[in-house]
């Protein structure tokens, strides 16, 4: 039996190496040395949470401390956000105030701790409502003072850390919310190496069959990657030594997750990711203004003895990215035939690249380079405030709009006079528009692009100069949300075409009173919804803004249908008048509904929902991902009751997970190979003679397969064929493409669905 004298000796000795070993970590930073604050911090901290525990069992503090080491030693921060960090729970899961806070520390350390426990509890709550109010108050706060957001992405990384100690359906909650917003933002703010792992984490809790196939499969070829990584950089390091540069050479292998997204996105196997190995060159420059000279140094010395791709060089040095980034980038060929990528920066560069913006207080009186890129986060951070200022009334939209612009790749795009700006990849020549002035936007009427006249839809390319063209007699046409790719465009667009029907509602508000008047009728609620019905129009805002934009004109048929004098009127007016009337309003499904369950089953949220071919018929199986057994699959819990099955990596589940995570249930696969499910295989290939009759050959004599369904089509001897089979599940899916692939002719065989 364990001694509870010593447990809690054992306990304490944790507690206090752990916050010794932040203060170590204080000691060694740049920072100005702050340690009796940083003290009284964690003996606040540390009383306020006496005897309360994580669900992992142990003391509480433990992880405001884990989250405070993160934010000094990963991020680079100083003693304002140690102490924050140390007191982010205190006012949340304690009866201390805020006012306290400050009393003690100070307003600065009290405005922070506000600021994060504003978004406390996680970005989300039940609906999405409520979630898309928490993420407006987290960028508000964080327009104020950055730190607030970056302390709250080191509490979301421990978080992570520690998710073991969660059911499954929290773990799913927890890393969609990671994946759907914590990853891109620490992207934007140009924490790489955060990023990557909250990235490789989520996968990890999402996916840990596939993550776990791949780590084993990066542990197998590691010997071979090294080998190549030794032959690649022996000449190189030759060359560097004898200029005189002093330098480290690393290798940098690309991660479970992003190797896992290109073979999700690609359709390929692990062994065909050809681009798992980077070099990455971090050089110490002889004179700070020297170090974009030194890195192009480099480039040269590099590509005189490997053949450079002429099209994969990447200059980040002159124009940096939106998050800071700073790099010259360059792929060369080896001698054993592979493309590898060679990252060329300076240690001030790499610092950037992995602590993001806050390294820029170290360097505050450095470079020009540093400040252009101060400027990036301001005029970001500029564009989020416009997107608050006009209220989204559809929370996953103000989230979608958000997010096209935290992880969306650069281009850089020159205006008339000769100035660089930088625009998210695949953004049109409209986006452009507003991302100069919103007036520019709303006048546009198309642009000229490298001296070519182009339509409002042309996107844009690196190095294309574009002037916009504009017109006063033009209007923001509802189309134009279709084809704006950037969220200040898109705002922009809605707030003003929401502007525009209330000003049309008005209008035609005051056009049907004066209707009402003329025909000496009552303007009741009752006798508005008889026009309702007569014009098939559902909500009276709708008629109020057909009648303003002249689409409705009111005449005879109104004044009969308001006299009762239409057959039915009178009935289908009342029923919209009298509540008791009115049909049961059904509950809204979602997009992906399949048929109906027989019987809905009885759940626990609690526990891991057993798919077996007894209860299967009491699910729904979502039409918009379709998963089989053996797919990662988790539950959604719907207002109606009905429990839907989706993939974990479906676009409709991310989005479930984000908006509604407290109904997202575990899930998991009890089924043995006596029941057929629907898969679409595409298949593409050489073309010649007999093909079709090869491919069913396969399936149906050799395999014993079902065909449901299939397409071919060929053109300048290339096929391409779907397949829509009956299988038992995912290991039939892999037996069948392994067979395919194995044809002659045949190139690519994928599972589409």
């Amino acid at each position: 039996m364990d001694d509870p004298a010593k447990k809690q000796f054992d306990e304490e000795k944790m507690v206090d190496d752990a916050f010794q070993h932040l203060v170590d970590t204080y000691l060694a930073s740049r920072h100005r040395k702050k340690v009796e604050i940083i003290t009284k911090a964690f003996n606040f901290a540390r009383q306020a949470h006496k005897g309360v525990r994580r669900l992992s069992g142990e003391p509480y503090i433990m992880h405001p401390i884990a989250v405070a080491q993160i934010v000094c030693s990963e991020i680079g921060l100083g003693s304002t956000s140690i102490c924050a960090a140390l007191l982010h729970d205190v006012v949340e899961d304690t009866d201390y105030t805020v006012e306290d806070i400050s009393n003690i520390f100070g307003p600065k350390i009290a405005q922070i701790v506000d600021g994060l426990t504003k978004i406390s509890g996680g970005i989300f709550g039940d609906k999405a409502s409520a979630q898309a109010e928490s993420f407006k108050k987290l960028l508000i706060t964080m327009s104020d003072d950055i730190r607030v957001i970056l302390i709250k992405i080191s509490d979301r990384l421990h978080n992570m850390r520690t998710l073991g100690s969660q059911p499954p359906n929290k773990q799913y909650k927890i890393a969609g919310e990671t994946l759907y917003i914590y990853a891109p933002l620490a992207n934007r703010l140009g924490l790489n190496k955060i990023k990557e792992e909250l990235e490789d984490l989520s996968f990890k809790y999402e996916h840990p069959e596939e993550y776990q196939q791949i780590i084993d499969k990066l542990a197998q070829t590691r010997e071979h990657r090294e080998s190549l990584f030794e032959d690649f950089t022996g000449p190189i390091r030759e060359e560097l030594d004898r200029m005189g540069i002093t330098y480290t050479i690393k290798a940098r292998i690309k991660t479970p997750y992003s190797i896992w997204c290109k073979m999700q996105n690609k359709h390929i196997e692990f062994e065909e990711v050809y681009d798992i190995l980077a070099v990455r060159i971090i050089f110490e420059p002889q004179k700070a203004e020297d170090e974009i000279n030194e890195c192009f140094r480099i480039y040269v010395c590099a590509s005189r003895i490997y053949k450079p791709h002429p099209e994969r060089l990447r200059d980040w040095l002159n124009h940096p990215k939106a998050n800071g980034y700073q790099a010259l980038h360059v792929t060369l060929m080896s001698r054993t035939g592979q493309w590898i990528e060679v990252q060329i920066r300076s240690t001030r560069m790499d610092e950037m690249a992995e602590q993001g913006f806050a390294a820029h207080w170290k360097y505050k009186e450095g470079t020009k380079t540093t400040a252009d890129s101060e400027d990036e986060l301001e005029k970001w951070l500029h564009t989020i405030k416009e997107i608050l200022d006009d209220p989204q009334p559809n929370a996953l939209d103000f989230l979608d709009a958000i997010k096209l612009n935290l992880y969306a790749s650069e281009i850089f795009v020159v205006t008339p006079k000769g100035e660089f700006k930088t625009m998210p990849a695949d953004c049109t020549a409209l986006d452009f528009a507003f991302s100069i002035h919103t007036f520019l936007g709303s006048h546009c009427i198309g642009a000229k692009v490298n001296h070519k006249l182009v339509p409002l839809s042309h996107k844009l390319h690196s190095g294309d100069q574009v002037e916009i063209l504009t017109s006063k007699t033009q209007r923001v046409q509802k189309e134009w949300i279709n084809f704006a790719t950037t969220a200040k465009a898109k705002g922009k667009i809605q707030a003003i075409l929401r502007r525009e029907e209330r000003e049309q509602q008005k209008q035609g508000e005051e056009l049907l009173n004066e209707f009402f008047e003329k025909a000496d009728i009552e303007p009741n609620s009752l006798n508005i919804d008889k026009l309702c019905d007569l014009h098939h129009i559902k909500f009276r805002e709708e008629l109020f803004q057909a009648i303003g934009c002249k689409n409705i004109v009111l005449g005879d048929a109104d004044l009969n249908a308001l006299h009762d004098k239409a057959p039915g009127n009178r009935s289908s007016s009342w029923t919209h008048f009298i509540p008791f009337l009115k049909k049961k309003s059904q509950p809204e499904k979602p997009q992906d509904e399949g048929k109906q369950p027989a019987k809905k089953p009885l759940v626990d949220r609690k526990k891991t929902v057993v798919l077996s071919e007894e209860n299967l018929h009491g699910f729904i199986i979502a039409d918009c991902c379709r998963p089989i057994p053996g797919d990662d699959v988790l539950g959604y819990l719907a207002d109606d009751g009905n429990v839907y099955i989706h993939k974990r990596q479906c676009p409709v589940a991310t989005k479930l997970k984000t908006s509604d995570g407290n109904h997202i249930l575990a899930a998991t696969w009890d089924v043995h190979k006596t029941l057929f499910f629907p898969a679409t295989i595409k298949i593409s290939g050489i073309d010649h003679v007999g093909v079709l009759h090869d491919i069913t050959g396969v399936l149906s004599e050799q395999l014993n397969i079902n065909i449901r369904k299939l397409t071919i089509t060929t053109q300048d001897g290339i096929f391409d064929g779907e397949i829509q089979l009956g299988v038992h599940d995912v290991e039939d899916v892999r037996n069948i493409c392994n067979k395919l692939k194995n044809m002659q002719g045949v190139e690519e065989v994928t599972r589409i669905d």
